[in-house]
Order: structure tokens, then C-alpha cells, then sequence
């Protein structure tokens, strides 16, 4: 298997986003360019068997449009009997089709399955916002996303999510007894509205302990913008940090430790989980930037966290939910050195086979990103996916658009799938020079895979 050596991403940010990054050569390998197939191997290696195969068990998708008839996700719908966290990755995160896509399988989820929750990596702090907005229509949905997707979030301020939000809303205002509800799941930021909520709860519930928790919180609270906060932080010594996430935990040991009366267990419970939120934040700021190994570190914690809070929901709610992320935190394998373990890795390990991992492929299209270079928002084509990687075998079937259960293939394309080969695996930030391979049939168990894809509409500042 090949892995990447570990690099330090210039922008933090970046780091704590989304990590994932696109191969430009695609047929190669960090090392260098792979090794020629044998003459036995090579017409197996072109794809011919494997393209049959997938065109035996394939199931044609119609359209990423999340309107209109959702038939032909039936299929879908029998490839996830049983599960209850679905994790649903994006081989860029800025396509518009992925995004509508994700729209479509969960209006299809929610209508015929039975989930009632979207979950996005995005700060905890920022998801209470948007949840009390769909649930309870509180705020304006505008304002809102200007002031939660921001620094290395504010990939999310585009039209397919805002178009995704606004049907939970109107479907809530449909079905107010059974209400879909949104979660954030990340550890990037806390809000100063999760301390306010914290800090009122203890005033009224344990007030003796007010004076301690309110000391202990003292100066952390974010006064300016979302954006601004995450980029000052880093400029904080690490020792302050660290001391910060030491005050954290002390406020969120100080909650887990009582025991609530009967009618405040509920509350309890989530105050708790807010404490945990905010203390989430603080202890994944607290590690050495300069340090290779410790960004691996922090890497394997967001994932952990990320995890951890989708399984609290789950447990908690009740809840069978639609995860939203990249390729790379869904699957099971990041095939990457920085990513020693991923979310969808920490669900299998909690959940079992009630977790599902969905991977989606692309040949060729847009997508928005900000440059690596000057942090800039802007949109940038691809061509087609080169000879030899994954995609480009994929692109052969004869359907444009379809969706493969990896676990029910044909023998040749399982065993194709489980080989490392160069693949389209964009992340926040382009252009990247490193080059990244993954093994699909290791990665996920189910694809979806897509010929052509545009850039989302960005609602943002460039």
C-alpha cells in the first residue's frame, strides 16, 4: 500500500478542514510512476473484465436533481437494509452534483426510510444554530450561514446546501410531530452562544458552582467573527493552548459529575454534550502545528470526535442519520498517513454493519476551492481521469451515472477494487502537488459514480 509521507499544510485552517487532496498525475504514486503491468496482467489491467462486471451489477441513476421521482434510488434503499448511520463522502468539496446528490438520497431517506437527521462536518456550535432554524424556524437562514460558514468552513456557503436546509425547513413546517433535524459534528469551533448555554444552565441548576465554571471559561468565549477567531488562535502560544483545553475539560468533568434531579436529566444530557463540544474544540487546538506526528494526532482525534458525536446523537435522538463528508472521513482506510484513522473507520468499530460507508467517483468536471496559495475562493476545471487510475476504468461502463455495491460485484471487480490506483480526491484547498491512490473496495462499500460534474454555486466573498 502506498502512503504518503506527511507534510505540514501551510495554511492551518486548511488543516483542520478538510485535509483530502487531489492527485494531478493520476496514474502515479508518491514514489513515482507505477510499476508497468505484466503482459498476463495487462489486458486484465485495462479494465475490459472489470467494465463487464460493473455493468452486470451496476443500478442507472437518473439524476442528482433532489426534486421529482426518487425511484431509481430504490436500489440504494436495498443496498442499505439495516443501517443506521450512513456516511456519505464527496470526491471534491465544492461540486454542486455531489452536494444535490446528497439532497437526493436524503429526501429519499427521510421519506422512505425513516432518518431524520443530516449531519455535516461542521462545528457542534454552528449545527444547535441550524437545527433550531429547521426545527423551530429561529433566525434567518441568510444570516446564519454568513456567520457559521466561515474561515475553513465557509465552503459550505453555497446554493445546493442553502437549498438543502430551506426542504428541511418546509418539510418540518409539514411534519411538526416528526421533525428532520440538522447536526454539526466537528471540533473546528465553539460558538460564544454554547459557553452562554452552558454558563446559564450551571447559574440555575448547580449555582455553587458557578463561580468556578464562570472563572474557568473566563476569556475564551469568541468576540469577533467565526473566521477571524479560528486564524488568531494558532497565533496563541502553545502552552496557552494547552492550558485552555486544560480549563475546558475541567468545566465539562465539573457537569459529567452531577447528578441530575428527574425532571433535568434531558437538559443535563445535553449541556453536557455542549461542555464536551467546547472542550472538543480547545484540546484539538492544543496540538504542536510544527510537528508532523502531531498533526497526525490531531487528525486522528477530529475523526474520533467527529464520530463520537454523530454516535451521541444517534444514541440519544434516536435518530438514523444521513453523515456528510469527504471521501476520505467516511471510509474506512484514508490511505493517507495523516489520517491514521477515520470516521467512518471509528462508526464501523461503534456500529457495526448498522454503519454503511458511500464513496462517490467523478471522470471529469468543476469545482470551487480556495488556493492553497493566497486562500481565495474560485472555481477550477478538470480534465478527464488519466489512463490507469480509478476513474478512468470506472468511466468505461456504459452508464454515465450509477451506483455499484462494492460487497456484491463480480469477482473481477472486487478484486480490482481492492488495488491502490490514482484518484480524483479533492479537498478544501487547490492546487496540491502531492499525489493521493486509494483502494475503493477498501474505502467504502457502496460507489457512486458520477461522468461529469460542475462547480456549486459559492455564496461567499471570494
Amino acid at each position: 500500500m502506498t502512503r504518503r509521507k506527511a507534510v505540514i499544510i501551510p495554511s492551518v485552517l486548511l488543516s483542520l478542514s478538510a485535509l483530502t487532496v487531489l492527485t494531478p498525475a493520476m496514474g502515479a504514486t508518491a514514489h513515482g510512476s507505477p510499476a508497468p503491468a505484466s503482459k498476463a496482467s495487462a489486458s486484465w489491467q485495462s479494465g475490459e473484465s472489470v467494465v463487464a462486471g460493473i455493468d452486470r451489477s451496476s443500478h442507472p441513476l437518473r439524476t442528482t436533481n433532489p426534486t421529482g421521482s426518487l425511484r431509481d434510488l430504490d436500489a440504494l434503499g436495498r443496498m442499505l437494509k439495516g443501517t443506521e448511520v450512513v456516511g456519505l463522502g464527496e470526491a471534491t468539496h465544492g461540486s454542486r452534483d455531489f452536494f444535490r446528490m446528497k439532497h437526493r438520497v436524503f429526501r429519499y431517506l427521510v421519506e422512505e426510510k425513516g432518518f431524520r437527521t443530516f449531519s455535516l462536518e461542521l462545528p457542534w456550535s454552528s449545527g444547535v444554530r441550524i437545527d433550531e432554524y429547521v426545527v423551530q424556524g429561529k433566525g434567518n437562514l441568510k444570516d446564519i450561514a454568513r456567520e457559521e460558514f466561515q474561515g475553513s468552513y465557509r465552503i459550505w456557503n453555497n446554493q445546493d446546501y442553502i437549498d438543502l436546509i430551506r426542504w428541511m425547513r418546509d418539510y418540518n413546517l409539514h411534519h411538526p410531530g416528526d421533525p428532520v433535524r440538522f447536526m454539526g459534528n466537528d471540533m473546528g469551533y465553539a460558538g460564544p452562544e454554547l459557553y452562554a448555554r452552558v454558563i446559564d444552565y450551571v447559574s440555575h441548576e448547580y449555582p455553587q458552582l458557578l463561580k468556578q465554571a464562570t472563572e474557568l471559561y473566563r476569556g475564551l468565549a469568541p468576540t469577533t467573527d467565526a473566521g477571524t477567531f479560528a486564524e488568531e488562535y494558532y497565533k496563541l502560544p502553545l502552552a496557552e493552548r494547552q492550558e485552555r483545553a486544560e480549563r475546558t475539560r475541567k468545566v465539562y468533568d465539573l457537569l459529567r459529575a452531577q447528578r441530575p434531579g428527574p425532571g433535568d436529566k434531558q437538559n443535563h444530557l445535553w449541556m453536557t454534550q455542549h461542555a464536551l463540544a467546547i472542550h472538543q474544540m480547545a484540546r484539538g487546538l492544543s496540538f504542536d502545528i510544527g510537528d508532523e506526528d502531531q498533526i497526525a494526532q490531531m487528525m486522528k482525534l477530529r475523526d474520533q470526535v467527529m464520530a463520537e458525536n454523530v454516535e451521541w446523537w444517534h444514541q440519544y435522538t434516536g435518530n438514523k442519520i444521513l453523515l456528510s463528508a469527504h471521501n476520505t472521513h467516511v471510509s474506512y482506510d484514508s490511505f493517507d498517513t495523516r489520517y491514521p484513522k477515520t470516521q467512518g473507520s471509528f462508526l464501523r468499530d461503534a456500529l457495526g454493519s448498522r454503519y454503511a460507508s458511500i464513496g462517490f467517483s467523478f471522470y471529469k468536471g468543476s469545482f470551487i476551492a480556495f488556493g492553497t496559495d493566497d486562500n481565495v475562493m474560485r472555481s477550477y476545471q478538470v480534465d478527464g481521469a488519466k489512463l490507469g487510475s480509478n476513474e478512468h476504468t470506472l468511466d468505461k461502463a456504459r452508464r454515465e451515472d450509477y451506483i455499484l455495491d462494492m460487497r456484491k460485484a463480480p469477482e473481477p471487480v472486487r478484486e480490482w477494487l481492492d488495488k491502490e490506483r490514482g484518484t480524483w480526491n479533492i479537498g478544501a484547498g487547490w492546487p496540491d502537488p502531492v499525489e493521493y491512490t486509494a483502494a475503493f473496495g477498501k474505502a467504502h462499500d457502496i460507489l457512486i459514480h458520477l461522468h461529469d460534474i460542475q462547480a456549486t454555486t459559492y455564496l461567499g466573498t471570494p
